[in-house]
């Protein structure tokens, strides 16, 4: 097929019957620089790219990583901001067959080098601001985005450069290989874990009558970490997937995302609720200063919202919130568009018994409508998910063929969903998943903790933010003196954001019989009184 540039996006939507073959080993993006070679595919603080340059810089990196020895079923991680080379690792892996496992970059050295190493991984791509000693052991090679020298991202890029430059000759990869994603989590044990699926996953476009129902002429808007699950979705493999072109931020700023949105007429994003809060604190002069009429799609979900502040999204931005219910573990979530949401305020979703959503009591039995009990989603029959290298873990993370996040709710007469507060110990806080008990584990190793008790405690801004109660040992006072020495002493081993924002003392902690921490007893200290429990 002879390949020309166009001034104008073209209309991807009859080729989608190409796109879904060619979803399976990732290289829609052969279609799009075809059809679209000169249209910006990315752009970000570090530089664009376009169509062709995304799909050829990706297929050099895939035969520099067969080069290097790497083959399909491999590990490769990725410690990189938003910016085009993240994509183009993505695009890199996912047709090379390797297992992908992106990082976040706000960790420390030390946890950086526990997820490389636990992951398996050969080589590390790392952004070279982002470098630090002891990220990786020597065996591990790294490639350095931003470097100098012989492993250097751009150097190896370099040279596996395609023997043809004309579009006509489009460069491929030969023998294309599906890979997979596998993101770390924290475990309630404290260390991270992979989350990992044997059977890659199929993203194809997403156009007409599908959740995001593309057109041509869209543009997704990547506010959020790349390496997070939800934006890499969203923001990242859905437009990737569908020719969409994508506008990626480094870091969030309120008056920058509204200007990128009416600079490059966006029409779909994801954002978490603490981003909807400090969007709203801008003056509405302010506010009312930007064109965001071309927003078409605002996904939000990961946070718990209220309903003040998603009404006053609605009533700024229109009707074009979609909130989403729904569970790394797979199976069939729920979600709530903006016309049903206001006329349910605060539910997340109507809940299909048909689909496998069940709430339940202690006992394991249904309960009516308007009864509080524990949300069950029916866990999907193929594809599941498992704990890398922790079968035990893996196995104990399903009750037969379902599982539960751990939140409780209810139902109104309509099946409607309301959140009321969560059983399980996982903190959200600005839309990001902490675990306590690796918290409790840092603030134990220090010589004046007897026993420590992180919770989730109420906050405006974040949803939630990191609480913990000690109990000092015997000689060390408690006071504002041992709580700046503790928060000093967690921001030593942990990333910031799991650090606590609170010390709280206290003389003991509430055990059951047999010696259990009673961490929700503890949480309930700070949420009562409130409207809420999460």
């Amino acid at each position: 097929m002879s390949l020309h540039a166009v001034t104008s996006p073209p209309d991807f939507r009859p080729y989608a019957d190409e796109l879904r073959q060619r979803a399976r080993t990732w290289t829609q993006s052969a279609v799009f620089a075809r059809l679209w070679p000169d249209g910006v595919a990315v752009r970000s603080p570090h530089g664009p790219r376009s169509f062709a340059q995304l799909h050829r810089r990706a297929n050099q990196l895939a035969r520099a990583l067969r080069a290097g020895g790497l083959k399909a079923g491999d590990a490769l991680a990725l410690l990189c901001s938003n910016r085009a080379e993240f994509v183009e690792v993505f695009l890199a892996a996912m047709r090379s067959g390797l297992r992908l496992t992106p990082i976040n970059t706000h960790l420390t050295a030390p946890e950086v080098h526990y997820i490389v190493q636990d992951c398996g991984a050969r080589v590390l791509v790392v952004e070279q601001a982002l470098d630090a000693p002891g990220l990786a052991t020597a065996d591990v090679r790294r490639l350095v985005i931003g470097g100098t020298g012989p492993d250097s991202f751009e150097q190896v890029i370099a040279r596996q450069q395609a023997g043809a430059d004309e579009l006509d000759e489009l460069d491929e990869l030969d023998a294309p290989q599906a890979g997979t994603l596998m993101l770390y989590t924290s475990g309630t044990t404290g260390r991270p874990k992979g989350v990992f699926r044997r059977e890659p996953e199929v993203i194809e476009p997403q156009y007409a009558g599908s959740f995001a129902d593309y057109q041509p002429g869209d543009v997704a808007l990547c506010c959020g970490p790349a390496y997070h699950s939800a934006p890499l979705l969203f923001d990242l493999r859905w437009p990737l997937a569908s020719g969409v072109p994508i506008v990626m931020m480094d870091k969030w700023d309120s008056l920058q995302v509204l200007g990128l949105i009416e600079q490059h007429r966006v029409t779909h994003a994801h954002m978490v609720p603490t981003m909807f809060q400090r969007l709203l604190k801008l003056d509405p002069a302010v506010r009312a200063r930007h064109d965001t009429r071309s927003l078409r799609f605002l996904v939000h979900g990961a946070a718990p919202c209220s309903v003040a502040t998603k009404r006053a999204m609605i009533d700024w931005l229109g009707p074009v919130l979609t909130e989403y219910y729904a569970a790394t573990e797979g199976g069939h979530g729920i979600h709530v568009d903006s016309q049903q949401w206001l006329l349910k305020p605060g539910t997340v979703g109507r809940m299909d018994p048909t689909l496998g959503h069940r709430i339940v009591d202690d006992a394991g039995r249904d309960v009516p409508p308007g009864v509080v009990g524990r949300i069950y989603f029916q866990a999907p029959a193929t594809g599941r998910f498992e704990y890398f290298g922790d079968p035990a873990k893996t196995a104990a993370a399903y009750e037969g063929d379902r599982f539960t996040l751990g939140d409780m709710g209810y139902v109104d007469a309509d099946g409607y969903l309301f959140l009321t507060g969560r059983a399980a110990e996982c903190i959200i806080s600005g839309g990001v998943n902490i675990y306590p008990r690796e918290v409790d584990e840092v603030l134990m190793r220090h010589p004046a903790v007897q026993e420590a008790c992180t919770v989730g405690a109420p906050d405006d801004e974040w949803g939630e933010k990191v609480v913990a109660v000690v109990v000092p040992l015997p000689g060390h006072t408690p006071g504002a003196e041992l709580a700046e020495a503790l928060k000093a002493h967690a921001a030593q081993h942990l990333a910031r954001f799991k650090c606590p924002r609170e010390v709280v003392f206290d003389t003991a902690l509430p055990h059951t019989g047999t010696g259990k921490l009673q961490r929700n007893q503890v949480r309930q200290r700070f949420w009562q009184g409130q409207a809420r429990s999460i």
